[in-house]
């Protein structure tokens, strides 16, 4: 395979809702670029995209594959991510590294919530776009209702460039504005036939004509003259400004396409290699210490990691995009997070499950290597000289769903351990929280259907069964009001006895809060909680009543039923104890006498002390359509939701709230029933709230029930 350069490189990321045929396109696109002789369907199963076992199974792409065409004495790498959400973060990895995203919009259904999604990422990534209307062969396409949609959601930059002459079944006819012709497409699609625009097409495509050109002489000051003074531009002035507008984000052009059909693929292709961005028109990638890269060739080599996988008969794979140098066969290199040598002992162009040898890859280009020991998603890898430059990092989206995990066999619990640690460095969009204050091993990810396919891939591929269980929630609790207890811990067996006796007064925590005056506190310990908020001890002993060196057992006595609060058995917080009296045995006094006597009259008094639990609220924010607003909300009511407000985005609302975590679980299969997949959410910790009182006695009875089962 030809060694391109940098200038002949073009990286595209397929982006857009679940169902709108990126991986039909992208199958087309490679065989348009003649490297395969049959195009696969998703149908029958043989796409070079959806290869893998539970993609096969499922008709849907689960995992970003990577592809390329050639093209015009160009390479275009593309890049073929899933639709669903729960997969949000193979998009989000994509973005990072292409330098077009190609958002396909099905014509059937128009702005779909899939497409305001990944619209977002390529505002954060500032990634130029180009439209694709897909599916215009269906019985339900609508060009005109999804070009409106497109324009009212993503503004007039939404640029026309071809429009279909005849969408419905039987499509096969657009009007290219660019070329001014029209391309009508063979039954079995390929290269269309180029004709004269006909006379009753042509009032409409000359309008949508004189706005492309407007919009390219708005992309550069230079271009807007020439166009004020002639009210047209030359060719190559069009084509330049085209070029800065994509480049820009000023200008969103359009295409059509029936890729089932294989309708609108050759034109589409032939406008990626001639005006999509080029790696080095785009801004630099920068390094966290703020050095910039520019795909300079002569610089030392620097590579960027932007997704791992396994692959079947190859192992572990790397894909990364070269941002300088070049990086060749057999080279070694340094990850610059770890400052560990990573040997790139093969390179291939990858398109699917199929690779093409290299023997090396120039600044701009994205491929793949194998089997490298220590190097994940997110990792630099550089040369000795430039072992400092950590580029940026990707910054996937926060977990929306939790579940507890267990293996169903306890001999495979440290297996099971070992992958969940291996599926977190291919995806790390999963979240693996191993809860010591759950005592449960927590899986956090996109949704169910995320988490769901995590549990695919370790019965089938790793087989082991596991089990997914309702996570605990993790609860706070605290006090309202102070309490006394004293608590004797007297035992005798014979030899040495335990004797300790502790009284102690506890009070809230409260910033700011004046000290009790009741006992003098002649010392004070301010213990900073790992679980957040804290424990004040104050000595307050007079006359030696206890001995100083007893008081940190009494502390760990007390810091142990912290751990294990009194009444649900989660950490205890926020809570001012002071010890003012208590009696010790000349002889049988000792540590572990005086942590039980702290223990049990911090139970004690804990319990008379007003106490309360606290419980984790998450701030929601649910983008629905309009018509599902009121269902929304009156869901996120029955979830004691608090409501916060509404706000439009788009052809969408946003509607924000505060849910306790209780309450959410399940919360993204609910929303998608009742939005029927319409919808998205997102959610974030806001802080911890006292459960109602109806709440808080379910929760006591529930953990004294299950204390009585374990007794």
């Amino acid at each position: 395979m030809k060694i391109y350069k940098t200038s002949e490189i073009k990286n595209i990321a397929l982006i857009g809702g679940a169902k709108s045929g990126k991986t039909t396109l992208s199958e087309a696109m490679v065989f348009e670029g003649g490297g395969i002789n049959r195009r696969g369907t998703v149908d029958e199963g043989n796409t070079l995209s959806d290869y893998r076992e539970i993609e096969l199974e499922r008709q849907n792409s689960i995992f970003s594959s990577i592809l390329y065409a050639e093209i015009d004495g160009k390479k275009i790498n593309i890049i073929d991510n899933p639709g669903f959400d729960d997969f949000i973060g193979e998009v989000v990895a994509s973005l990072k590294v292409a330098d077009t995203a190609l958002m396909l919009v099905n014509a059937q259904n128009g702005v779909e919530v899939g497409t305001e999604i990944t619209w977002r990422y390529t505002v954060k990534y500032n990634s130029p776009v180009i439209f694709v209307v897909n599916q215009l062969g269906h019985d339900k396409a609508n060009f005109d209702e999804t070009l409106r949609q497109l324009k009212q959601q993503f503004g007039e930059k939404v640029t026309v460039v071809q429009y279909p002459v005849n969408a419905g079944l039987g499509f096969d006819t657009v009007i290219d504005v660019l070329q001014m012709k029209m391309l009508k497409y063979p039954k079995e699609g390929g290269k269309p036939e180029v004709h004269d625009i006909p006379a009753e097409e042509m009032p409409k495509a000359e309008e949508l004509q004189t706005k492309l050109i407007e919009a390219a002489a708005e992309s550069d000051e230079a271009l807007m003259e020439k166009f004020f003074d002639a009210g047209t531009l030359s060719e190559e002035e069009m084509q330049t400004g085209i070029k800065m507008g994509i480049a820009k984000r000023d200008m969103f052009p359009l295409f059509c396409a029936s890729a089932k059909e294989n309708m609108g693929t050759a034109p589409l292709l032939n406008f990626l290699a001639n005006f999509a961005p080029l790696p080095t028109d785009l801004e630099p990638y920068k390094t966290t210490n703020g050095k910039e890269l520019h795909y300079k060739i002569d610089n030392p080599p620097c590579a960027f990691i932007f997704k791992t996988s396994i692959e079947p008969h190859l192992g572990e794979v790397s894909f990364f995009k070269v941002l300088e140098g070049e990086i060749t066969e057999g080279m070694d290199l340094v990850n610059t997070a770890t400052n560990t040598k990573e040997r790139i002992s093969q390179i291939f162009a990858i398109y699917g499950k199929n690779r093409t040898k290299l023997e090396k890859a120039v600044a701009g280009d994205i491929v793949a290597t194998v089997k490298l020991k220590d190097s994940y998603t997110n990792n630099t890898l550089a040369t000795a000289k430039n072992s400092e430059d950590v580029i940026e990092p990707i910054v996937f989206p926060e977990p929306k769903f939790r579940t507890a995990i267990k293996a169903k066999n306890a001999a495979d619990d440290e297996k099971l351990g070992s992958v969940l640690k291996r599926l977190r460095n291919i995806d790390p969009t999963i979240i693996v929280e191993h809860s010591v204050e759950l005592k449960q091993i927590i899986v956090h990810g996109q949704g169910e259907l995320h988490l769901n396919i995590l549990k695919w891939q370790v019965e089938n591929l790793d087989k082991i069964e596991i089990e997914f269980i309702t996570p605990k929630i993790p609860y706070r609790e605290t006090i309202t009001k102070p309490a006394k207890a004293t608590y004797r811990h007297k035992k005798q067996s014979g030899g040495a006895g335990q004797f300790g006796e502790v009284y102690m007064l506890i009070e809230p925590f409260i910033e700011g809060k004046t000290d009790q005056t009741e006992f003098p506190i002649r010392g004070r310990d301010e213990i900073k909680l790992n679980w957040s908020g804290k424990l004040i001890y104050h000595n307050c002993i007079v006359g030696g009543a206890i001995d100083a060196r007893f008081h940190p057992a009494i502390i760990k006595g007390i810091m142990e039923k912290m751990e294990e609060g009194p009444l649900t058995g989660s950490y205890a917080r926020d809570i001012i104890v002071n010890v003012y009296d208590g009696k010790m045995h000349p002889v049988d006094s000792n540590e572990i006498s005086f942590k039980l006597a702290g223990r049990n009259a911090f139970r004690e008094a804990f319990k008379n002390a007003g106490p309360k639990i606290l419980e984790p609220i998450y701030d929601v924010e649910v983008i629905v359509p309009e018509d599902r607003m009121g269902d929304v909300i009156t869901d996120l009511q029955g979830r004691r939701g608090v409501m916060m407000g509404m706000e439009s985005e788009g052809n969408y609302q946003k509607v924000k709230a505060r849910v306790p975590l209780a309450e959410m679980n399940k919360y993204s299969t609910a929303l998608s029933s009742i939005t029927s997949g319409r919808a998205t959410y997102s959610l974030r910790f806001l802080e911890y709230q006292q459960v109602p009182p109806d709440v808080q006695d379910v929760l006591i009875k529930a953990y004294e029930a299950q204390e009585q089962e374990e007794e």
